[in-house]
């Protein structure tokens, strides 16, 4: 982690900031739009260290809205279920993604979101939960998987950076 924080300083971000060992990166950028950044970003890891780099960047607001806009009741019962967010990149819509996302009926529920699916399981059943077929199909290139907790901590930690 310590040197894909020294990548994107590299790069001119400010306040880089890495949270926990799966790659999500916090930073500010002076300019550019959340499709040229993507590109600068996945070009710098790229030549960094040596693979094909794809990223979902989000804004504040955007986590914001993913946080805020999660269907009733998403996140609160983490006895009995298990909830992650699949964020989208663009250009793969919430439409395109249902269709790679199947539910087992019983099991799991999957809700469209603004650039994103809503995901949960029930923990007695987890192994029977269809989330990690997601990982094979060809859509997963243009997503990411982060748990309820995990969202709600760097939507947490992006507010304090936005509000410095």
């Amino acid at each position: 982690m310590v040197a894909l924080k020294a990548c994107f300083e590299a790069k001119g971000f400010r306040d880089v900031a890495t949270y926990i060992q799966s790659g999500n990166v916090l930073f500010t950028a002076s300019r550019g739009t959340q499709a040229t950044l993507t590109g600068q970003i996945e070009k710098a890891l790229s030549k960094t260290f040596a693979y094909q780099s794809r990223v979902v960047v989000r804004s504040v607001e955007q986590m914001k809205a993913t946080v805020e806009k999660a269907p009733k009741g998403f996140g609160r019962q983490p006895t009995a279920y298990r909830y992650d967010v699949i964020f989208l990149k663009d250009p793969l819509m919430p439409d395109e993604a249902m269709k790679s996302v199947t539910a087992r009926p019983g099991v799991d529920r999957v809700f469209s979101g603004d650039g994103v699916l809503y995901f949960s399981r029930l923990i007695s059943k987890a192994a029977q939960s269809q989330l990690s077929r997601v990982v094979g199909t060809p859509a997963y290139q243009n997503m990411t998987i982060r748990n309820w907790n995990t969202t709600v901590k760097l939507f947490d930690l992006m507010k304090r950076i936005d509000e410095r």
